[in-house]
């Protein structure tokens, strides 16, 4: 039996490509040699390109489309920010209290996706879509509706759900804290996320994900994309194997959402609305759907272009657009995918192999 050994060769690819990215860029920004506003934009990347690797493995790999992938985003982003500035006179270190953000925002997200995912999963094509295009809506509603303090007695948490109360009524003791004041968001918090951090974040990303799909439970669920009545038919228990995926999508947007909310000083609901789950759902279907590598590489080209492309002024919407449509002509396009099949071989073709 051969191992197979093409795919694990491209997944090494990837892994070095994102190590010898960050080492070019970081020697570029160490020397001055990156703008200000694009140096600005490296945290922002990782957690995009995070978000695209993880809504990758429910539309690529598990094949369910998913609008409100943004949800799990703001609700890591606020649970790591909260944990975050609560922690900030037991921890001093940033660099731990950034870890402790990003695993509280994976586990508050996972949750989310565990709540969300029974009643959802049980639904397929548009109605899945739109049952979490409205999931998304709702968290960014709820959250609007959060007044969080923090004093020496603890957490203060407050749900205004009909507009009547204020950051007064959290009756925090002097040298408190006010760290989400409803729909004005998390205000005055510390800007602890870093490059590296992003960078470590993508590699576990890839790691998790890359390691699922290998494995017996990854085989299961790309069987329940390919033929749902088939892999029932021989035992596949859908339920777990939708879940699992699912789940673990949540958890690492969760994370990559701590990480993007600990970047700036303010951060409010709005900016994780339907537009941001449609964004990363491009940077996926972009990048080819299963196809890590493309997720990765579509999501950093596509965060860099707008603001790159900001000198054009009023062409700059144009040029993007015809950017987008010339690389989705050439994803699609057969001659191109015969060229990269014969550069890179086909993950398919080495599982066959395997087999």
């Amino acid at each position: 039996m051969k191992t197979n050994n093409p795919s694990r060769m491209k997944d090494f690819a990837t892994f070095a490509g994102v190590i010898i990215a960050f080492l070019i860029v970081y020697i570029m920004r160490s020397r001055g040699m990156l703008t200000r506003s694009l140096s600005g934009q490296l945290v922002p990347i990782c957690a995009y390109v995070v978000m695209a690797i993880s809504l990758n493995l429910t539309v690529g790999v598990l094949g369910e489309l998913s609008l409100g992938h943004a949800g799990f985003m703001s609700v890591g982003a606020f649970s790591g920010v909260v944990a975050a500035m609560s922690l900030a006179s037991v921890i001093p270190s940033p660099v731990l209290r950034l870890v402790i953000a990003m695993v509280v925002g994976a586990i508050f997200a996972a949750i989310t996706g565990v709540i969300v995912g029974v009643p959802v999963l049980r639904l397929q094509g548009d109605y899945l879509a739109i049952v979490t295009l409205a999931f998304g809506e709702i968290i960014k509603d709820l959250i609007n509706c959060l007044i969080v303090g923090v004093d020496e007695r603890g957490l203060h948490i407050l749900f205004n759900a009909t507009g009547s109360r204020s950051v007064a009524d959290l009756h925090l003791i002097e040298g408190g804290k006010v760290i989400i004041k409803g729909a004005q968001g998390a205000t005055g918090v510390k800007a602890i996320a870093t490059f590296p951090a992003g960078v470590v974040l993508i590699l576990l990303a890839l790691v998790i994900v890359l390691n699922l799909m290998h494995s017996r439970s990854g085989r299961a669920i790309m069987a329940l994309r390919d033929n749902r009545i088939a892999a029932e038919s021989v035992g596949i228990n859908v339920t777990k194997y939708k879940m699992m995926a699912f789940v673990t999508s949540a958890a690492l947007a969760g994370a990559a959402g701590a990480l993007y909310g600990l970047n700036f000083s303010t951060i409010v609901s709005s900016k994780f609305n339907f537009n941001t789950s449609i964004t990363v759902l491009v940077f996926v279907v972009l990048g080819g759907l299963g196809n890590m590598t493309g997720s990765i590489i579509a999501a950093a080209v596509l965060t860099i272009l707008p603001e790159a492309l900001r000198g054009f002024d009023k062409y700059r919407m144009l040029a993007y657009a015809i950017v987008l449509i010339v690389v989705m002509l050439g994803t699609n396009n057969a001659q191109v995918k015969a060229l990269l099949a014969k550069l890179i071989p086909h993950r398919k073709k080495g599982a066959e192999e395997g087999a």
